[in-house]
């Protein structure tokens, strides 16, 4: 019996599929907030294939059996296409009265969804929001909820084209980019790679569900999380004075929350419930912004909330970099204005929050009191203190350390720390002396030392040596290709910081073993075997996921969709820096692309 019911039972898992039936277009968040959003209705496009699915992530949702293989059946590719390969019918089509076959036309309207966006001549989110995007609906399984929603499925109402040139667009519209509703592949490859590096270094962040490929390198990005709303939601019902949108929206995701078990302390009277959520956000955008800092992330950070949800996941990838070294002048070039720096990220969700403040006060008293008046409030003081905390948590982790030593440090050795701080900050700030340049994207002044490369090989050579580092010998370690020699010229005051910056680190180790009643040289030994990983030297930048994808593109004909999956998947093992997780095994020994891709990014390490 169990012979002959063996293939039945893999034909249900593997090729039904009707878990995808649960996406169709409807969301709770149409009946909860109905006036924030457009709905269109959605057809078949044709022409598409199946470029890429991401099969670890449709077995962590439960779309997918996890007994399912890695391989891409043809059902499997019939049913994304049939779920994902659609396009609006949008303005545009309705005013020229465009008339599309019946058996094309899906049942369900899908939304575009309102929100602040400051590149928009309206500047409290009326005409702002998904441009070229839609919510293909929410999945429910494994004990979660997952909003899905696909990048190029044609152009919207609210994308900066229509609301500046005032008229309504045809998707793919060759003489309008960004208003002609369309994506590309590489934009999608790019998302994916950066995302599942993120993804496995706890990184928080949207992740790609599929890429649907069509002709000319077009595509429809699909991209999935547990909560996809972004601050921006809120501050448009705040910029209107829109009491009734603002609270839908608040309740909507306080709710949301709370089923997905992501709060479990929620109070419950209603004013708790906005302080709660206040004291929440403080702690998430403090958190995220001493993360971006101190790991080098770029990530357009701005007041507007529009580059970046809820819980500080990363969206968006165009314009995400993360650098090889601590480039804190880069702005991107966006035509229209430059960006903030990463330096200036922190003021930005600052203002978040202050707007996050005026929201809940809005909320608890029905009026709207003016900005300015929250500048002072305890929110500020809670954001600061665990800005604060975060940083120095950031950087004794960097440092290799064991999680014990960590909580001796952090609790014993602050002033201490505090002070290796100011000396490591000196060296990881120093630029070059050539001041802004140019650069592909943006404008830049170099920065010129890579402080991950002496916190990988100071304990190693201490262990070896048992004595420090020569001043030239430091600075033949920390210098990057950005340095000239004018910028590597000695000076009194940085020879003083180099003796500085080892007579620091000793003596928190120093302090350690003391404490841990055990050598120094055990200590130095579990800082060097921590901080190898998490100091990795080959460590990917913005640069080479660029880089990378362009190389894959070019690959991409002789790849299959499971072959671009086994890449992106051990790419992103490759670059776990995690060492208190267990290392997977990849191909890499074998797999010339993997190759390819490990050289790249040892190419660009130190880059933008």
């Amino acid at each position: 019996m169990a012979k002959t019911s063996s293939p039945k039972k893999e034909h249900n898992s593997f090729h039904s599929y009707h878990q995808f039936d649960q996406i169709n277009g409807l969301h709770p968040f149409q009946k909860a907030c109905p006036d924030s959003f457009v709905p269109y209705q959605a057809r078949v496009r044709r022409g598409g294939k199946l470029a890429y699915f991401n099969f670890d992530l449709a077995k962590e949702m439960g779309l997918i059996d996890q007994e399912h293989p890695e391989k891409i059946t043809a059902a499997l590719s019939e049913k994304m296409l049939e779920t994902f390969s659609i396009i609006i019918i949008n303005e545009f089509d309705q005013i020229n009265n465009r008339q599309f076959p019946a058996e094309d036309l899906k049942p369900n309207a899908y939304m575009a969804t309102k929100y602040l966006q400051l590149q928009h001549p309206n500047k409290t989110g009326l005409t702002s929001g998904d441009g070229r995007s839609i919510w293909n609906g929410v999945f429910k399984g494994n004990g979660k909820t997952w909003d899905i929603s696909s990048c190029g499925t044609g152009a919207t109402r609210l994308s900066p084209a229509t609301a500046i040139q005032n008229k309504f667009f045809e998707s793919g519209d060759p003489s309008i980019s960004y208003g002609c509703g369309y994506s590309e592949i590489d934009e999608g490859l790019s998302t994916l790679f950066f995302s599942e590096v993120f993804y496995r270094n706890e990184i928080e962040t949207e992740r790609v569900l599929g890429i649907i490929e069509f002709p000319k390198g077009i595509s429809i990005n699909i991209r999935v999380h547990q909560n996809l709303l972004r601050p921006s939601h809120f501050f448009c019902h705040l910029k209107q004075g829109n009491y009734q949108g603002l609270k839908n929206v608040m309740d909507y995701y306080i709710d949301r929350q709370k089923t997905n078990g992501t709060w479990t302390d929620l109070p419950k009277t209603e004013h708790a419930r906005y302080d709660y959520f206040l004291r929440k956000m403080t702690d998430v955008f403090a958190k995220l912004s001493a993360k971006f800092e101190d790991e080098y992330i770029f990530c357009w950070l701005d007041w507007d909330g529009d580059n970046i949800l809820m819980d500080g996941s990363i969206i968006d990838y165009g314009s995400i970099r993360q650098f090889g070294l601590f480039h804190h002048e880069y702005r991107y070039d966006d035509v229209q204005r430059f960006s903030t720096s990463i330096l200036e990220q922190k003021q930005k969700a600052r203002y978040i929050i202050q707007c996050f403040a005026q929201v809940v006060d809005f909320l608890k008293t029905s009026k709207k009191r003016p900005l300015n008046d929250f500048v002072k409030a305890q929110w500020a003081q809670d954001f600061d203190a665990s800005y604060s905390e975060s940083k120095r948590k950031n950087l004794v982790y960097k440092l290799g350390f064991t999680k014990e030593a960590q909580d001796f440090i952090l609790k014993k050795l602050v002033v201490e720390l505090e002070e290796f701080s100011k000396t490591f900050s000196y060296f990881e700030m120093a630029k070059s002396k050539k001041g802004i340049q140019k650069v592909a994207d943006g404008i830049n002044c170099s920065a010129i030392y890579c402080m991950r490369d002496i916190l990988r090989e100071l304990p190693q050579i201490i262990l070896a040596r048992e004595s420090g580092l020569e001043i030239e010998e430091f600075i033949e370690i920390i210098k990057s290709n950005y340095a000239s020699a004018e910028d590597l010229k000695e000076n009194q005051y940085r020879n003083k910081m180099v003796a500085l910056f080892q007579q620091q680190y000793i003596e928190l180790v120093e302090r350690v073993a003391k404490n841990q009643k055990t050598t120094i040289r055990k200590v130095l030994l579990d800082i060097s075997l921590r901080s190898a990983l998490i100091n990795k030297y080959e460590r990917v930048t913005g640069d080479s996921i660029t880089t990378i994808v362009h190389k894959v593109l070019k690959l991409k004909p002789k790849l299959t969709p499971e072959q671009i999956f086994e890449v992106a998947r051990d790419f992103s093992h490759y670059q776990n820096l995690n060492p208190d997780k267990k290392p997977n095994k990849n191909r890499a020994d074998g797999d010339k692309v993997l190759r390819h891709i490990f050289k790249i990014v040892r190419e660009y390490r130190e880059g933008l």
